[in-house]
């Protein structure tokens, strides 16, 4: 399972390339909007650090103004995917997208038929939003389950990111069901390092090195 970042924040993600485990990047208009920076240049500057894909929002709601913001972005960098909400206007862009090799990720996935009917579209990627569903009361792996479900039936190319990663348990359900990427937080990475057995086991060998006449 690949490994993406969801942030926009430029000192974070020069940290998780530092870490090695880092695939790509998610972003969204008010992750944005926290870096107080200009919109390209920051997009420039994230595209540059992450040679993955790195997902750029479209806000315009109507078709001809998300097709012109759909160029705009994709003329960045090569590694740009333009993210689509779900909706009727959207999957108009993401087959014409589809058409001219432009990458996208749909966003806002909260069903299964959202989710079919952006993979017939041609969505690159699909995110379904777990944390969100959880937070109603819902079963937010159990949707990418079925996701997953559907997309092995009828073999869509169709790559799952599972967003709104509230907690490494999310984390390793998404891996469990064979999601093809989980895009995380800063915060949450280490989460998912953290054990108290292996911190017990360091103080403890800490404390026995010490002992050790050099």
């Amino acid at each position: 399972m690949k490994i993406f970042m969801d942030t926009a924040n430029l000192d974070e993600l020069k940290k998780s390339v530092e870490y090695g485990v880092v695939d790509g990047v998610t972003t969204n208009p008010s992750l944005i909007a926290r870096e107080n920076l200009g919109f390209i240049p920051l997009i420039k500057e994230i595209t540059t650090l992450i040679p993955g894909p790195v997902s750029v929002e479209l806000t315009a709601m109507d078709f001809k103004g998300m097709m012109e913001q759909a160029v705009e972005y994709a003329q960045i960098a090569e590694n740009v995917v333009i993210k689509v909400p779900i909706n009727l206007e959207g999957l108009k862009v993401v087959k014409k997208l589809s058409e001219m090799k432009i990458k996208t990720n749909v966003t806002l996935i909260f069903s299964s038929s959202q989710a079919l009917l952006a993979a017939k579209a041609g969505a690159s990627f699909v995110s379904p939003f777990v944390g969100r569903i959880d937070d109603i009361s819902g079963d937010g792996m159990a949707l990418v389950e079925d996701i997953a479900n559907i997309y092995d039936v009828y073999s869509f190319p169709t790559e799952i990111i599972v967003a709104s990663v509230r907690h490494p348990v999310h984390f390793i359900e998404s891996a469990r069901i064979g999601a093809d990427i989980a895009t995380i937080p800063f915060s949450t990475l280490s989460k998912l390092l953290n054990h108290p057995l292996t911190d017990a086991g360091m103080e403890k060998f800490l404390k026995d090195w010490e002992k050790v006449k050099n």
